[in-house]
């Protein structure tokens, strides 16, 4: 995802260029403090004390050039135009959020309203078109027709939404069809520019399993079924990236 996010990013906006980047649900920080070290202004907003604890820690281990580039702010999602003017802000990340919330649409209108004329939204979401392949693929037939109808209350597990260890959710989470986000990108200024799939191959590693001796031959494999036909269409995560008009 960190690639297709740069690749994204090198097509928008000119090469060197510091960009203000606003990081909703940062987690533990991983994509604010990669953008930070690439010269980029970070704010990151976490709810989780437990997360932006971690945050604080990782960034507390940074030299002092890039803290001075990253504002950690423990707040909500849906409370940016509290914090935030309008328009103030290059680039805005929300990954592994929407899941957890009931009505996404007025979250996303929201996080659109921070981006300047040009700025890039970039959501990363559970695939609501592709529910049936992990419990299909691990044998599970019983959870793979029920997946079918639905795209809410779907136990699964996840690696922390900015890079780390895959984490075990409970069942209170929800999934995004294309369709509907497309829609709602289109509806608020900021319609679709480009989507990827994350997670095409490798949903279904057992959570154990470790880094494998052929990493980059794997990160090769899924950017670019993550970026073809028909096999970013039943990645389990989305990443859709819209553009402020």
């Amino acid at each position: 995802m960190a690639r297709q996010l740069d690749e994204q990013i090198a097509g928008r906006f000119p090469v060197g260029r510091r960009l203000r980047v606003l990081d909703v649900g940062m987690g533990r920080g991983a994509q604010a403090l990669r953008l930070a070290r690439l010269g980029h202004q970070v704010t990151g907003v976490e709810r989780d004390a437990t997360m932006i604890a971690a945050a604080r820690r990782a960034l507390a281990g940074e030299p002092e050039g890039i803290r001075a580039r990253v504002r950690l702010v423990e707040g909500d999602g849906h409370d940016t135009g509290v914090h935030f003017l309008p328009g103030g802000f290059d680039v805005v990340l929300c990954h592994g959020v929407l899941m957890y919330v009931e009505e996404p649409d007025p979250l996303v209108a929201g996080l659109a309203r921070m981006l300047a004329p040009g700025g890039l939204l970039s959501l990363l979401v559970r695939n609501g078109d592709a529910l049936a392949m992990r419990p299909g693929l691990s044998g599970d037939w019983a959870g793979a027709l029920a997946a079918f109808d639905t795209t809410a209350h779907l136990a699964h597990s996840r690696t922390d939404s900015n890079g780390g260890t895959p984490v075990r959710l409970g069942p209170d989470v929800r999934a995004d069809r294309l369709s509907a986000l497309t829609a709602t990108l289109a509806g608020i200024a900021a319609p679709l520019h480009a989507w990827y799939g994350v997670r095409v191959f490798t949903d279904t590693a057992a959570d154990d399993a470790g880094t494998p001796d052929d990493l980059e031959t794997l990160l090769a494999v899924e950017e670019r079924a993550g970026r073809t036909d028909p096999y970013r269409g039943v990645a389990a995560l989305l990443h859709l990236c819209g553009v402020r008009g």
